[in-house]
């Protein structure tokens, strides 16, 4: 059918859009390779001594071990005063590094909240375009930063550039879903992750040290994102807004028409002003449901639950713990550049999400999910015994590389793209805002606590870490069998019964919604 035409225009205005999702991405893996120099810098603002820097950069290469906090056992005289503000010191330099990456995910967590809300008020693009004033805000305070206090400039940057991917994180996957054909609405929307995963592995590239991650230029590196908020910002003013927006929020049919015509590249646009007009019924008769009626409504209770343990699955399976162990493990391998086959990681990242986009719209959602943290478990495993037997067995190393590899492949088959997908399927337009939102703050809070854990957790359980890892990624595999319905090719009232039955509940479905809009009658 026409409506189902992939146009030059739908590609300009989806490809748009994810520099958006490329700039999240970006932003995440930036700090990665540049870490050792702006701490260094940190101890030059700061005036830290020489003393100090050989425990900080202990802590930065070991753990927190490094830095001993009070007498050394077995020494009955008190730490000296130049001791103590020696590790004072070296504390306060961790400090400012630690909320340099975690209050990101700060700025994400509050602004999670109100990207559906600006995008309803000001429509997609004015959105994303207002969204963008923060990038730019952001990225400028740290591109200056090397000329001023840089640890108050870079927390500064971090933490608004946090609130540019709490807002985006929300609004390029609704616009992008609102313009794509039903046929290819799955595999437009696996685009966002795929570019997200992009945008880390163009940071970690760029930020070798012979590139831009050195002393001279690690602030360019990091301002560097200015540069597709720019190019995005220009781009949007040719890109037409949704017309899902137009039709249903403002009411504008010609508008929307006009709209269509141009994303689907044909006059006859029939197939879905119907389907919009039957979604903005339903939407009529549905009212708005707040977080908290989420929760204390029955009908919701389940799906929410379910939604935020999909969520918790994707952040708590050790994906980050990989990314942090991955260097180090490459190193006792013998690479004497471990820095690249951690870069190879995130290429093995990124072509696995391109694969997904793929796989998406042949198999099923919780197919997928399943299959991904089923394999991800096997993985956990094996770089667990690898990292264990590692002293005794030196090629054991190879094992855990080979499963790094693998565990990261599975994630991205799986549990990184399909949760965002299976929230908004879970819910009809009455709840589906509240749901997205918290899905989204949720998400965004475990980040938060991995960020700021995992070194403590790592640190306490040593090789064995990925063991515990293991155990989790196994917990959420069996709740997924158990409880989570398929999504693909079902209506809302069919969903809504797949839960009534999975609860044990007789209480008759909801009226349908059918999931057109989000590509379930066909090959979502």
């Amino acid at each position: 059918m026409s409506e189902d035409k992939i146009t030059g225009t739908l590609v300009f205005a989806v490809l748009t859009a994810v520099l958006g999702s490329f700039q999240f991405g970006y932003d995440i893996g930036v700090t990665n390779a540049p870490q050792q120099v702006i701490i260094t810098h940190y101890r030059h603002v700061l005036g830290v001594p020489l003393d100090d820097r050989k425990a900080i950069n202990s802590y930065a290469i070991n753990s927190t071990e490094e830095l001993p906090t009070g007498p050394y056992p077995g020494d009955p005289t008190p730490t000296s005063w130049a001791e103590e503000e020696t590790t004072a010191s070296a504390s306060l330099i961790i400090m400012l590094w630690s909320l340099s990456v975690s209050i990101f995910a700060i700025g994400g967590m509050i602004a999670s909240f109100f990207g559906g809300m600006l995008g309803d008020r000001l429509g997609r693009i004015k959105a994303m375009l207002v969204a963008n004033i923060l990038s730019l805000v952001g990225a400028l305070l740290m591109w200056f930063s090397k000329l001023g206090p840089s640890h108050i400039l870079i927390i500064s940057g971090r933490g608004i550039s946090g609130l540019y991917c709490g807002l985006i994180s929300g609004l390029v996957p609704m616009y992008i879903g609102e313009i794509a054909p039903t046929k290819f609405r799955g595999a437009i929307g696996a685009l966002h992750q795929l570019a997200i995963v992009t945008g880390i592995l163009v940071s970690q590239i760029i930020g070798l040290d012979f590139l831009l991650g050195n002393h001279e230029l690690w602030h360019i590196l990091l301002g560097l994102s200015a540069v597709p908020a720019v190019l995005q910002s220009l781009m949007l003013f040719f890109c037409p807004e949704s017309p899902r927006y137009l039709y249903i929020k403002l009411d504008g049919e010609a508008k929307a028409r006009k709209s269509l015509k141009k994303l689907r590249g044909s006059d006859d646009v029939t197939k879905d002003i119907t389907e919009m007009r039957k979604e903005r019924e339903e939407a009529s008769s549905e009212k708005k449901v707040s977080i908290i009626q989420l929760f204390t409504n029955s009908s919701y209770r389940q799906p929410i639950l379910v939604a935020l343990m999909l969520h918790m699955a994707q952040q708590f399976s050790g994906i980050n713990g990989i990314f942090y162990y991955s260097t180090s493990i490459f190193q006792t391998a013998g690479i004497s550049q471990p820095v690249y086959a951690t870069i190879g990681v995130g290429a093995i990242n990124t072509i696995f999400t391109a694969l997904s986009v793929f796989l998406v719209e042949k198999a099923g959602r919780r197919s997928l999910f399943l299959i991904g943290m089923s394999g991800m478990f096997v993985c956990a495993i094996f770089m667990s015994v690898g990292l264990v037997l590692l002293d005794k067995l030196p090629w054991m190393s190879y094992v855990s590389m080979t499963a790094i590899f693998l565990f990261v492949s599975f994630f991205e088959i799986g549990p990184g793209p399909i949760p965002w997908f299976m929230v908004a399927e879970f819910f009809s337009q009455g709840p589906r805002p509240a749901a997205l939102a918290m899905a989204a703050f949720s998400n965004w809070t475990r980040n938060f606590i991995i960020a700021l854990c995992f070194q403590y957790i790592a640190d306490f359980c040593g090789p064995y870490v990925f063991f515990l890892f293991a155990g989790v990624v196994l917990v959420f595999t069996l709740f997924t069998f158990f409880k989570v319905p398929e999504t693909k090719g079902k209506s809302f009232e069919e969903i809504a019964a797949e839960f009534q039955k999975k609860s044990g509940s007789a209480q008759s479905p909801k009226a349908a919604v059918e999931m057109e809009f989000l590509g379930a009658t066909e090959t979502v």
